[in-house]
């Protein structure tokens, strides 16, 4: 017996923390789809409708809204932060003075949450009061930036804010992926004439695929779950022109009693995160076993 129990301690010990994810976490996805499947309005109905709840879902002008603030923000979230975060990291590559102080000044942003940067962001895209009032009062008063309440910009507003406070974390990510280049590998492309610029685009930036590919993973998985932010800069305003489908599927389970529509956004955000994390860890499991 007590050979038995020295033997299995460690699954006797991991089983509880096991069973409690597989019920907290795969339980209520299971739930969720289930439910997704019925007519729930306040309280959950067990009445299966089979894809009826989905059919109203993709029926609804102001989820398509959602999707295509969400394609926009995604599209421009990601491919900026690589931007800043590439640029950012070369330069402090480069063994510059107070790289610590500005490593730091960079990812300070990224201790902030959402809600206090979509606070404080508000307040300085806020036409009577940020910059567009700034400019006006230095005697620019044709200066117009009010795209916080425009309901055609009022999505790029997001993005601002995102970028400003994930863009630090990027550059950290690329950092990282910089400093664990071999210097020979430069050196010798110096000795055979390339350019840095050409080292850069030619040799080091291919060799950063596995940093690429987690940055991109996790701000898609920021991007996807963006609501705090939302709630905080726009409210999903004005109007419904900047609705996020983590806003729409909130607005619908708590404020519309619509706990059916609800959970079928709910899954197809779900099923948008398989869509990106399966084929990411089914080509790092490959390239792992290529390795071999």
């Amino acid at each position: 017996m007590f050979y038995w129990l020295q033997k299995n301690l460690p699954k006797i010990v991991i089983a509880p923390s096991f069973a409690v994810i597989l019920w907290f976490v795969y339980g209520f996805i299971l739930w969720t789809v289930y439910v997704s499947m019925t007519n729930s309005k306040m309280l959950p109905r067990y009445d299966f409708v089979g894809l009826k709840q989905h059919f109203r879902l993709w029926s609804q002008t102001r989820w398509y809204t959602a999707v295509e603030n969400l394609l926009i923000f995604t599209v421009l979230f990601i491919g900026i932060c690589i931007i800043i975060g590439i640029v950012l990291s070369i330069l402090l590559d480069q063994k510059i003075r107070a790289e610590g102080f500005l490593r730091t000044v960079y990812l300070y942003p990224m201790a902030l949450s959402f809600i206090v940067t979509g606070t404080a962001w508000k307040w300085i895209l806020n036409p009577s009061m940020g910059l567009e009032k700034l400019f006006i009062d230095w005697g620019f008063t044709d200066f117009t930036f009010d795209w916080l309440v425009n309901r055609e910009m009022s999505i790029y507003t997001i993005v601002i804010a995102a970028v400003w406070q994930s863009s630090g974390f990027v550059m950290a990510l690329f950092l990282a992926g910089l400093r664990s280049i071999d210097d020979e590998i430069i050196k010798a492309a110096k000795i055979d004439g390339a350019s840095l610029y050409s080292i850069y685009i030619t040799i080091i930036l291919p060799m950063m695929r596995p940093v690429f590919m987690s940055a991109i993973v996790i701000l898609l998985h920021i991007s996807i779950k963006s609501y705090d932010l939302v709630i905080a800069l726009t409210a999903g305003g004005p109007g419904t022109s900047s609705d996020m489908p983590a806003v729409y599927m909130t607005q619908m389970a708590f404020h519309r009693s619509e706990i059916g529509l609800a959970s079928a956004s709910a899954v197809m955000m779900f099923l948008t995160v398989l869509a990106i994390v399966v084929p990411y860890l089914y080509s790092e499991l490959r390239r792992q076993d290529a390795g071999r």
